[in-house]
């Protein structure tokens, strides 16, 4: 069912190994899943885990005929599924604590969420990305997994350009692709699939790759990545950025789970092509990605403006004390009436499309504060906490927004066995639900 012209350019590609290549699309697609440091120190054990994945410390394979989307440890953010290969790219980057990192190509948010777990909290991740709807499930992403120091926006990689030059320490361009990666997964990948789109897409990606170079500092990483085969959009594209911008060159990094580039499939190649990465379904237990470590030259900085915080309300200090929290450090900022707790490197935000710019704590209303589920996610510790088992009837009620029995009083944090999962308040031995509607199941 592979595109025909896909296939007779792979068996002149591979030559011997094309067979093997091949074989691997008759057999079930790899599946995984990475979990979320910023919730588990330790990964719990789940009876659908198989083999840890050698690139990423916090990756599995699971079996593929669970469905671990619908467990309540992936409500509550304890992990994230993602295609094994997929997680090169964010761990090859290695973002630190307290580094300026942009995501610029970031949806679903597999990649954002996994640097956020390197960077635990601290420092400014960006997580952009230039579709509405896409920019919408980035955010939500961002969201479950109690991240609480990323930027998400909405916009084109030219414009934030402009905004960042030379800012950013790190920076991943997971670039829009012909998609062969996701011929097992997709069935439109393969029908989407031509010639015409390969070329399309590698025209643009450099044209993301050369946006994405004038916002990285001297001194700084960049990653880039695809989740295809085609040489044009791989080898290709760096190739041709490298020969317009001598001031990147590739970083030779030693990963032996990986294939090298292959510059003999391309016209004119850089040098230090061969030091890419192809990850091959039939060499490793991955769909298929690709990904160029690249240094940028010199010492410059740029300078952005900060944004300005504002004093965090007498409400939710008072809300915050009389319920235990310890709230992370951060810029008060408001949106509307939504607050939002963003991190200390912050930028000023005007003239950008902001989908959320840190955590989002509630609202303040009529001299109250109403927190937000953003802000349950996050949490690990409150006063009052209500822990139901993974598998127990009181929690597929409260995922359902149903009232369930409780002791406490007041606001009380409801967590699936020790992960917080959302708001609940409780009253009379009933716990009023505050799961948000358009999360909960039928």
């Amino acid at each position: 069912m592979l595109p025909e012209a896909f296939t007779n350019r792979m068996r002149r590609l591979l030559g011997e190994e094309f067979e093997a290549f091949d074989a691997q699309y008759q057999l079930p697609r790899n599946v995984g899943l990475r979990f979320n440091p910023l919730k588990c120190a330790t990964p719990p054990a789940l009876p659908f885990l198989r083999d840890p994945i050698a690139w990423e410390k916090h990756g599995f394979t699971y079996d593929p005929e669970a469905r671990p989307g619908l467990h309540p440890y992936h409500d509550a953010g304890v992990y994230y599924l993602q295609e094994p290969s997929a997680m090169s790219a964010a761990a090859l980057l290695r973002a630190q604590p307290g580094d300026r990192v942009l995501d610029l190509c970031a949806a679903p948010g597999g990649k954002s969420t996994q640097l956020a777990g390197q960077m635990q909290g601290e420092g400014l991740l960006v997580c952009n990305e230039i579709v509405p709807n896409r920019a919408k499930i980035l955010s939500r992403n961002i969201e479950r997994l109690g991240i609480t120091n990323a930027l998400v926006l909405n916009e084109h990689p030219a414009h934030l350009a402009q905004v960042f030059p030379h800012w950013f320490d790190k920076i991943l361009v997971d670039a829009p692709c012909s998609g062969e990666g996701m011929f097992r997964k997709e069935e439109a990948a393969v029908t989407d699939w031509s010639e015409d789109t390969v070329k399309m897409c590698a025209a643009r990606q450099l044209e993301i790759l050369s946006s994405a170079a004038q916002m990285l500092r001297g001194g700084g990483r960049l990653v880039y990545s695809t989740c295809t085969f085609s040489p044009e959009e791989n080898e290709g594209v760096i190739s041709a950025f490298l020969h317009t911008h001598p001031d990147f060159s590739v970083e030779i990094v030693d990963i032996p789970f990986f294939s090298p580039g292959r510059p003999e499939w391309i016209r004119d190649p850089a040098e230090g092509v061969e030091h890419t990465f192809r990850l091959w379904p039939h060499k490793l237990k991955g769909e298929g990605h690709f990904a160029a470590v690249l240094r940028k030259d010199g010492d410059e900085q740029g300078d952005v403006t900060s944004a300005v915080g504002e004093k965090l309300p007498a409400e939710c200090s008072a809300f915050a004390d009389e319920n235990g929290l310890q709230l992370p450090q951060g810029k008060t900022v408001f949106f509307g009436q939504s607050l939002f707790l963003a991190p200390e490197a912050l930028p000023c935000l005007r003239g950008l499309k902001v989908l959320r710019p840190g955590l989002q704590l509630g609202t303040v209303q009529k001299g109250r504060f109403e927190p937000d589920h953003a802000l349950a996610l996050a949490l690990k510790q409150a006063k009052s906490i209500l822990r139901l088992p993974a598998d127990c009837d009181e929690l597929a009620r409260y995922l359902r927004g149903e009232t369930i029995p409780c002791d406490a009083s007041g606001w009380t944090l409801v967590c699936v066995d020790e992960y917080s999962l959302g708001w609940g308040k409780c009253s009379g031995g009933v716990l009023k639900n505050h799961y948000p509607k358009g999360l909960r199941r039928v």
